[in-house]
Formats: structure tokens, C-alpha cells, sequence
């Protein structure tokens, strides 16, 4: 499996999990802007079942409003992206973008340090989770 973050299978089911990572990622100062529900656009869209599955674009303020200062048109690459889904057991398995990986590939060292500090806190947010 290709891993494009930061992940953990928890022990938690989907339910518990999606009132829980809102939580695990404002202790860390970030706050849920916005959500898709991707299991229900694709109902209505296409007409296809899909696992529950959403994404969450949690910022944090601080960090947004440096990260613009730094690169303007850095915009493109926020909110970060956080994943829950129900994997086949049925317990729920969280992702969050790796910004090292998206924001630290600007060549602009103020944003590969940005990226660190976020990087260390969506971990932290996640670790939390059970």
C-alpha cells in the first residue's frame, strides 16, 4: 500500500474516529474548515456505494497566515488534507498530508521549516488517536 502521509489504523471504528480527530487535531491548534463526505458525493453523483469515507481540510491559523506571508500564492496547498475512513475491519484508519512533502518542495526555506512544524503536529494529533 502507498502511504501519501502520515497514517494510522486505529482501534476505534469510523464513528468514534470522525467525533475523535477533530478533537486530536485542536489540541494541536488546528481547526476542522472544512469536510466532504466522500461516500455520499459519490452516491449522488454516481450512483456507486463507497466505504464511509471523508476528508477533513484542518488549518491552523498561525501556520496559514505565516506560510502566506512567506509564499502569497501558497494558498494552493492548504488547508491540510486529514482522511477517515472505515477500512474492511471496520475500525477506522486516519491520514494526513505530509506538507514536507507538498509545502517543502517550494524551494522558499521559510516553508520547509513551516512544513517541519506542521508536519510534527498533524503526527502528534494522529498519535493521540487509538
Amino acid at each position: 500500500m502507498t502511504t501519501f502521509g502520515i497514517r494510522k489504523a486505529l482501534r476505534a471504528t469510523y464513528d468514534e474516529a470522525i467525533t475523535r480527530v477533530p478533537e486530536a487535531l485542536k489540541a494541536e491548534g488546528f481547526g476542522v474548515l472544512t469536510e466532504i463526505d466522500i461516500q455520499s458525493t459519490l452516491k449522488q453523483k454516481l450512483g456507486v456505494d463507497f466505504r464511509r469515507y471523508k476528508i477533513l481540510g484542518a488549518c491552523n491559523p498561525p501556520l496559514a497566515h505565516e506560510a502566506l506571508q512567506a509564499e502569497l500564492e501558497i494558498a494552493l496547498m492548504l488547508p491540510c488534507n486529514v482522511v477517515v475512513y472505515e477500512g474492511d475491519d471496520g475500525k477506522a484508519v486516519v491520514l494526513a498530508i505530509d506538507p514536507t512533502k507538498t509545502l517543502a518542495t517550494t524551494g522558499n526555506p521559510k516553508l520547509a521549516e513551516l512544513a517541519e512544524a506542521v508536519k510534527q503536529r498533524l503526527t502528534r494529533a494522529i498519535e493521540m488517536l487509538e
